[in-house]
């Protein structure tokens, strides 16, 4: 049973702790972020707005390497001027472009907002599907917002993997040699709860969104740490160059101190 220890300030304790949690069980790991998150996040859900399926389809192919605050900036009159798949599909993606011409990738995922609608409702009678092959037929579906889809709606154990999640996933250590997105979802699905899986994708999102981000985590603050193989890393490799420049700063202290007692001894042997 783990439970968050104390630092000690000593610099050779930390590295001995250090390696002690880089081997920690994965299958403990994942028990303590389970339980973290379903006690202090527990209906963690996606900051998205949306009301509907359709409307969180939308969305979600217009978040694509944009972010949550500018795509929730943009969809309200989109979503009054399209309420519907049937509306959607009817325009053109030169009208949709002028409600959506300040996200990313403007041009493109016009054109998929109303090739997705026009599949709606030609081969899925204007119902999302829910089902992760059927989704990622349609223009702008891949397989990560498949996923966001498919859980976040029908509560399917699919793990839609973005940056957040890649990043989190391995510092954490919940993940090893995973190099792309498929890898780290397949390692996610495997090790957590088939019920967990659906809510895990948002507390992985958010974490890495609010505390463990890119440039500057915010580890002093992660509640998480003390189980955490990023900050373990960093702590005995900020712990090992402290004692490194310790011990060289007592090598340079040592020889001052025979350079001024061989010094010492020839001033008294010259008088």
């Amino acid at each position: 049973m783990y439970s968050a220890p104390y630092w000690p300030t000593q610099n050779y304790y930390k590295i001995a702790l250090g390696f002690l949690y880089l081997s920690m069980l994965k299958k403990e790991r994942y028990r303590v972020f389970v339980d973290y998150f379903s006690t202090h996040q527990p209906n963690a859900e996606t900051e998205l707005h949306y009301s509907n399926p359709f409307e969180l389809l939308i969305a979600v192919i217009l978040s694509a390497q944009c972010t949550d605050k500018r795509i929730n900036q943009v969809t309200p009159k989109l979503f009054e001027r399209y309420p519907n798949p049937e509306a959607l599909a009817a325009s053109t993606s030169d009208e949709v472009f002028s409600y959506i011409r300040n996200v990313s990738y403007p041009n493109n995922k016009a054109k998929h907002l109303v090739g997705m609608a026009s599949m709606l409702v030609n081969e899925f009678k204007g119902e999302v599907p829910s089902n992760v092959t059927d989704l990622q037929k349609m223009p702008g579906v891949g397989r990560k917002t498949a996923n966001v889809i498919a859980s976040v709606i029908f509560q399917a154990p699919t793990m839609a993997v973005d940056t957040h999640v890649f990043r989190v996933a391995n510092r954490m250590g919940l993940t090893s040699k995973a190099t792309t997105p498929l890898a780290v979802e397949k390692q996610l699905v495997k090790y957590l709860p088939t019920e967990k899986i659906h809510v895990a994708h948002h507390w992985l999102i958010l974490h890495g969104r609010y505390t463990c981000l890119a440039r500057t985590p915010k580890c002093e603050q992660c509640q998480l740490n003390w189980m955490c193989k990023y900050y373990a890393q960093q702590q005995t490799a900020t712990a090992l160059l402290k004692a490194e420049k310790a011990a060289e700063r007592k090598k340079v202290a040592s020889k001052k101190k025979k350079i001024s007692k061989t010094a010492r001894i020839l001033q008294k042997m010259s008088r």
